[in-house]
């Protein structure tokens, strides 16, 4: 199964890069992952998340379950999330794309057509914020999976 992680905007002062990098490459050591930014649209909040969104969709592909980050979504621990990646690989076979706002958020609609909603947070957290926290779980994921240890 792939992982593909479609997010908004980008690291304009730097400053998540090298970490989102560090995460990324961890996890490409052992799973086919893929990290794809899509460009911020202008305007008032809700014209920006519509735009987003329709960016977002043109990109998505026939055999991916789509999994949106979103506060309101399902809340798991570090082992149910490893738990619940396992469960979609062995049941679909379909792969994963992640799917993060940018700093106006998710489109309604698109939350609306996800398979499922995952939880980082009942905080709102910055979109970089979620994107490294988005790669470090599912970096600690796939080594819980793997029956490593994780490293600090």
């Amino acid at each position: 199964m792939k992982w593909r992680i479609l997010c908004i905007g980008k690291d304009r002062k730097g400053g998540y890069a090298p970490l989102i990098a560090d995460y990324l490459a961890r996890l490409q050591r052992t799973r086919n992952v893929t990290l794809e930014v899509v460009a911020e649209a202008s305007g008032d909040d809700a014209r920006a998340r519509a735009a987003e969104a329709d960016a977002l969709r043109r990109r998505l592909r026939e055999r991916e379950s789509i999994v949106v980050l979103d506060e309101g979504g399902l809340e798991l621990t570090s082992t149910g999330l490893a738990e619940r990646l396992a469960k979609a690989e062995r049941a679909a076979g379909r792969d994963l794309c992640f799917i993060l706002g940018g700093a106006s958020g998710l489109d309604p609609a698109l939350k609306r057509e996800a398979d499922w909603r995952l939880s980082l947070s009942r905080m709102t957290l910055p979109h970089l914020l979620a994107r490294l926290v988005l790669l470090e779980q599912l970096y600690r994921a796939e080594t819980i999976l793997r029956g490593e240890p994780y490293s600090k």
